[in-house]
């Protein structure tokens, strides 16, 4: 998989033609399992809100190396993620999931596309991704520090245990040397680590059918220490990772009628 990730480094397309790819899953309970000791959730009946992700991660990866796909996968960055479900998905339900890719779109800083993960026709997950080719950041956003109701310390491990239960090991998350390679100075989280993070912090709270929205920001460098803040407020919740800086801002919303 990093073979094909890195042969696609010769794209220079600006046209979006990538084929739908789908397949039917069965949830391990052995997987789910070492999937919520990492990101911290309970074993449930119901499946954790971001746990879809990791299933239809093989999926995303076919159709991102596949032809079609306008981006070269190395220097892609993983901007925003959200997650919309109507209800639960539950533990022993075979899961039909299919990932798409739409809306190429100009972004003040280069070319940024969704790649669509859709499950069982009750969940949504839409994953943003940036083509950095210049210019600027095209915001002048000032984000306020919330206040902090829990500290964190991220292991330097947690990207190489993230990357074994996801799938997903790409040189940046694993070991401060692979990262050096591409420019950081340690290794760092994933952001769907850090967003399931959240999401296992808040267990419980959370509608069943809802919302889920978070935008990614300064990378966040492991071994590290970090606070989690969370408000409610009259429609779901605002929460944030920061650390120096903001590492992650989000919001769930009620879908419920």
């Amino acid at each position: 998989m990093l073979l094909r990730a890195a042969l696609t480094s010769f794209r220079r397309g600006e046209t979006l033609a990538a084929q739908p790819v789908s397949a039917t899953f069965d949830v391990s309970l052995k997987h789910l399992t070492a999937y919520n000791a990492v990101c911290g959730f309970g074993l449930r009946d119901a499946l954790p809100l971001t746990y879809p992700h990791v299933l239809g991660f093989p999926l995303q990866m076919k159709l991102m190396t596949g032809a079609g796909f306008p981006f070269p996968l190395p220097g892609l960055v993983h901007v925003a993620n959200r997650i919309t479900q109507s209800r639960p998905l539950a533990l022993c339900e075979p899961l039909e999931i299919t990932v798409s890719a739409r809306d190429l779109r100009p972004h003040p800083q280069g070319m940024q596309v969704d790649v669509v993960t859709s499950v069982s026709g009750v969940w949504e997950g839409v994953s943003t991704y940036l083509r950095r080719t210049g210019g600027s950041s095209g915001s002048s956003e000032e984000l306020q520090r919330p206040v902090g109701s829990a500290v964190w310390r991220v292991p330097g491990d947690i990207g190489r245990r993230y990357a074994a239960v996801s799938g997903d090991r790409n040189p940046i998350h694993l070991y401060p040397l692979s990262a050096k390679l591409f420019g950081f100075k340690r290794a760092i989280a994933h952001g769907m680590w850090t967003k399931a993070r959240c999401l296992a912090a808040l267990e419980g709270r959370l509608p069943e059918a809802v919302t889920v929205d978070v935008r990614f920001k300064k990378p966040l460098l492991i071994p590290g220490r970090v606070e989690f803040s969370a408000r409610e407020n009259g429609s779901g919740w605002e929460f944030a990772v920061w650390g120096k800086g903001p590492h992650l801002v989000g919001s769930a919303q009620d879908l419920t009628p």
